[in-house]
């Protein structure tokens, strides 16, 4: 099954891109729906061909397996990871960046889920969980840009 969200993020794809290279924004938009504890100290970078390895929380609590994520393409257009767990072995990821202007971001999520008969369950998670860090990742970059403005304007 596919998951696919997308929205516009107040922020040009320089700095989304430059925020999506750092565990800490992910680790920030994923709360509380998933928390993702590196298990070595080399999975907190990523780089096409790297992979990397999470103990998964769900809702910050319920253990969820080691997390592996295999970077096949990393650039400013594009990020593409293949995923997966013990529970859910295939989750490939697409992430696609489109600048609309100098401050704004088209960014959309695409997830594929093959998880046996767990999928639909694990599908029905994943639609909540993007849509709703598609909307921290807008929070997040709402309040880095009124940082700037009052750094700005002091």
């Amino acid at each position: 099954m596919i998951v696919r969200k997308s929205s516009v993020f107040p922020a040009p794809r320089e700095e989304v891109f430059a925020r999506l290279q750092k565990l800490e924004t992910l680790q920030a938009v994923a709360k509380p729906y998933a928390a993702f504890e590196p298990v070595h100290e080399a999975d907190t970078v990523w780089t096409c061909g790297s992979t990397s390895e999470y103990r998964l929380k769900l809702f910050g609590v319920i253990p969820f397996g080691t997390h592996r994520i295999h970077i096949v393409r990393f650039d400013p257009e594009a990020v593409s990871s293949r995923e997966g767990n013990e529970h859910v072995p295939v989750w490939n990821h697409d992430i696609t960046m489109i600048p609309l202007d100098s401050s704004h971001t088209k960014y959309t999520d695409q997830v594929e889920i093959q998880a046996g008969w767990k999928t639909l369950f694990i599908w029905l998670w994943a639609n909540a969980f993007y849509a709703y860090r598609q909307r921290n990742w807008i929070r997040l970059l709402k309040s880095s840009q009124n940082d700037r403005e009052t750094k700005a304007a002091a």
